[in-house]
């Protein structure tokens, strides 16, 4: 039976590769998802191997708590650089060094900050020839004073060289420095879009306002002396805002960092590639199914020749063994390129991310293997079990068709009850309080999965009157495409000009044929068959549909939240990214500007209470006039009135905490330094969301426990109101700061919108894998059933239908399928999205209706591509030929 399996792959080629494409596709997103995550993971050790390569100890400050995320503004303590001249004396310590760091130090050309695809700034000194320099020098010398030296990355794509001079921002004013030399970080400049500047340790403590401080200590030891052994000779002289760690201790931790990021990426990629499989299995046994009822007469002549049932079940199943180990197989490789392409798709959306090789590893092979060929061995089950129905008398019957099911008249309500089981598990895990993350996610994974096959077990009952309704307009939707394509396009006026000279007659502009109805009724004739077709699509549109109304949804809340809120302010601050804290300077800068009347600063940072850390505000008194919040106690004068020891909050986190007017919140800082707030406000945030944390405090209160403090938003109100005059003199008065920009209202929401824009092209881009599968599937089975109606349209052609009609009717045929998939799909996502937004307090429902009508259009534009090579198929049988088929 194998070679016979063998036998039945060779000799039908085009059916086995169309059907392998889907398990391609699916297994190379799993495969490019394993390739690119172990690439990152390797270069951000490389990264951070090469910074602690020299350091046996490294001694740093040590925050009070675990932070989050130091680009929020919070910041472990330093150290005082007397601590250096201790370690030093002890006596197994061979060399220590001091250094400082700041992350938001960017180089400034022609007046504006140098950044790639969101990637970090960072600045920091260095030490020509010291044992801990993880630089390579590539050209110049070491900076000393007003010199930098900066990443040969960044040189090469800015084109500059040693002895230009740049500018350089940091918690202040722009600053001109002369760039001393290039550098790359150990053998390799590969750093993602990190850009580098560094100086000498003088000039970083001034410019990152550190002065008699360090961010670490790097120590040496003596040889012969373990990292072990010195660090337990540093622990007893270290003061209590320090600590210590060996130096591989410290790469761990500094990669811990970006592991759960990792992390959280592959997983994130991967459920794509799974979603891509999950469609290719609905590609893969529709094709089977076809085909085997196309065979009918050659299985029951097996039967007839003695075949059992098991061999023609085996038979089946070595089929598709074949056709997943080589579709996956080649799926493997081709995951090779698609992480090259995913590199590039995260740059092209501002997200640029270090590369330092590919990693093709052993457990990449074993996953992304098991995962096609168990899903095409899967999706085989139904056609191999359905194959063994065949009875051996079917070999001497013309037109014989396999029998029905026994379970098949319990289809419907079994695919009723999946569906309902599915949408009662999303519902658990959507809205049962108490459940962790994993259970969570396991109930609307399993709920998700259910309500996709009971859908798309249960469309079948849709198909006919789905088929009647979208027949009209996939017929207008045709020729309104192709006049448009004939009219108003170049190519469409060339085709004019060539159908003119080789048919002698202008091509039909309507089309008035009965190719048509006859692709309605042939949607019509195998409801099953074009359910499982449109059931692939299906899949793929209900998510693109579901990412399109949460983003309505969260876009909506956004502008509902910032037109409340936003009462008395002309002009917004923020970083040139949207969402970096920007130095205090900057709006210091803006204050002084001769049109500005009052500037409301939102500082954040970490802050720890009632066990758990969070990100906490502070605001001055001019938030007062500026800021309009929804008061259940307190009112707007309460921002002005916080003073040293008042605080408010939200009402969530008051309900959470039993606070109200009058109750005390002790906060600790990440010095270590604590203090008692007495609630004066509670406000209730509107949907979207508002500027301040959960709990809030005073500027002044704010500035006098946290080192380097930044702001989040500044808000500015200019005298006589905001004119095209008063913008300008503001953006004068901030030139200095160019990595922070002045937003007028509406610029504010469209840009902290934006960063929401660049994570949909992404899902859109990766959503849209698993519809260019359902294509494969459309154009499988326009192709099988091409080859099952070989007399059916040879007898069409003979009674007089054109070639013309014949391509129409299958592309007709293509979209009627398309549009049964995008409705039902288009549906679905709708009442997903409506589910999750329920469960979000902070976005309300909002139908995204402009995507819908382009989801609509792209349905039809993806019938038509899948119809190109069926329909040019069919329309080339020869009709004497097709008359006579088998």
């Amino acid at each position: 039976m194998i070679r016979v399996a063998l036998a039945g792959i060779l000799g039908r080629k085009l059916r086995t590769v169309l059907t392998a494409l889907a398990i391609v596709l699916g297994v190379a997103m799993v495969s490019g998802t394993f390739v690119l995550t172990d690439s990152i993971q390797k270069a951000f050790d490389f990264i951070n191997g090469e910074v602690r390569a020299g350091s046996d100890v490294v001694v740093s400050g040590k925050s009070a708590f675990d932070l989050s995320n130091g680009g929020n503004g919070s910041f472990a303590p330093t150290i005082p650089a007397s601590l250096l001249t201790k370690l030093k004396a002890l006596p197994d310590v061979e060399t220590a060094q001091g250094n400082v760091s700041n992350s938001s130090t960017s180089i400034v050309l022609d007046g504006k900050a140098i950044a790639f695809g969101g990637a970090p700034n960072l600045g920091f000194s260095v030490t020509g020839g010291s044992p801990f320099n993880p630089l390579t020098l590539v050209s110049g010398t070491w900076p000393h004073g007003d010199e930098v030296v900066i990443d040969s990355n960044t040189a090469s794509k800015k084109h500059l060289h040693v002895g230009d001079v740049v500018g350089v921002q940091t918690l202040g004013p722009v600053e001109r420095f002369r760039i001393s030399g290039t550098v790359e970080l150990g053998s390799s400049s590969s750093i993602g879009g990190a850009t580098l500047a560094g100086f000498d340790l003088a000039t970083a403590q001034r410019l990152f306002q550190k002065p008699g401080k360090f961010d670490e200590i790097a120590l040496a030891a003596k040889p012969g002396v373990t990292p072990e052994r010195l660090l337990s000779e540093v622990k007893p002289v270290l003061p209590p805002e320090a600590q210590a760690r060996t130096g591989a201790q410290q790469a761990a931790k500094d990669a811990a960092d970006t592991d759960s990021f990792i992390s959280f990426l592959r997983d994130f990629l991967v459920a794509f590639g799974g979603i891509a499989l999950f469609v290719g299995s609905f590609v893969i046994a529709n094709s089977l199914s076809i085909t085997i009822a196309q065979r009918t007469r050659e299985l029951a002549t097996l039967r007839t020749l003695g075949a059992s049932r098991r061999q023609v079940l085996n038979l089946i199943f070595v089929e598709a063994l074949v056709m997943g180990v080589l579709a996956s197989v080649t799926g493997l490789f081709a995951g090779l390129g698609l992480a090259e392409l995913l590199f590039k798709l995260f740059d092209a959306v501002g997200f640029t991310l270090p590369n330092s090789g590919i990693v093709f590893a052993t457990r990449t092979v074993v996953i992304a293997l098991l995962a096609g060929i168990l899903v095409t061995l899967i999706a085989s089950l139904r056609p191999a079990f359905r194959a063994t129905r065949v009875e051996p008398i079917a070999a001497v019957r013309e037109g014989a068709t396999l029998p029905p099911s026994r379970f098949a008249r319990y289809r419907s309500a079994g695919s009723a009850v999946l569906t309902i089981l599915g949408f009662a598990a999303l519902l658990v895990g959507l809205f049962v309080p108490h459940l962790g993350t994993t259970a969570v996610l396991s109930y609307m994974g399993l709920g998700a999965l259910l309500i996709f096959i009971g859908v798309s077990l249960l469309s079948v009952r849709a198909v006919g009157p789905l088929a009647w309704a979208v027949a009209p307009l996939a017929r207008w939707l045709l020729t309104g495409l192709w006049l448009v394509f004939l009219f108003l396009t170049p190519f469409g006026w060339l085709y004019q000009i060539y159908y003119r000279i080789h048919y002698g007659a202008f091509p039909t502009y309507l089309d008035r044929s009965s190719a048509g109805p006859l692709a309605r009724d042939n949607a019509r004739r195998n409801p099953q068959r074009t359910a499982s077709t449109a059931a692939a699509l299906m899949i793929g549109l209900a998510l693109v549909t579901l990412v399109a109304v949460l983003a309505a949804g969260i876009t909506q809340s956004f502008r509902g939240s910032v037109d409340k809120i936003w009462r008395n302010a002309d002009y917004a601050i923020t970083a040139q990214n949207n969402f970096s804290p920007i130095p205090t300077s900057a709006a210091d800068a803006a204050a002084k500007s001769p049109v500005t009347d009052a500037v409301a600063n939102v500082r954040t940072g970490e802050a720890l209470a009632f066990g758990s850390s969070f990100f906490a505000t502070a605001v001055n008194p001019a938030g007062a006039t500026m800021f309009n919040l929804d008061w259940q106690a307190g009112s707007n004068a309460t921002l002005a009135q916080l003073g040293a020891d008042g605080a408010f909050t939200d009402k969530d986190y008051a309900k959470k905490h039993g606070l109200h007017l009058g109750s005390k919140v002790t906060l600790t800082f990440t010095s270590g330094a604590q203090k008692t707030y007495m609630i004066k406000g509670i406000f209730d945030p509107p949907t979207g969301g508002s500027p301040f944390g959960s709990v809030t405090i005073s500027q002044a209160a704010w500035d006098a426990e946290n080192e380097n403090p930044q702001n989040l938003y500044s808000f500015v109100r200019v005298k006589g109101g905001a004119s095209p005059q008063a913008l300008a003199t503001l953006q004068h008065s901030l030139a200095a700061f160019p990595n922070s920009k002045v937003q007028t209202r509406q610029q504010f929401i469209d840009n902290q919108i934006s960063g929401l824009n660049s994570i949909l092209n992404v899902l859109y881009v990766l959503l849209a894998l698993s519809v260019i599968v359902s294509l494969f599937g459309i154009v499988n089975t326009l192709v099988l059933t091409v080859f099952e109606r070989t007399r059916e349209i040879g007898m069409l052609r003979a009674i007089g239908m054109s070639r013309p009609q014949v391509r129409r009717m299958i592309r007709n045929e293509s979209v009627i399928t398309a549009l049964i998939g995008g409705v039902i799909g288009i549906a679905l996502g709708i009442v997903l999205g409506a589910l999750l937004v329920a469960r979000v307090d902070f976005i309300v429902f909002s139908l995204p209706v402009s995507s819908l009508i382009v989801f609509a259009v792209m349905t039809v534009v993806v019938g038509i591509l899948a119809a190109i090579f069926p329909a040019r198929r069919a329309s080339r049988l020869n009709v004497l030929q097709a008359l006579q088929y088998e």
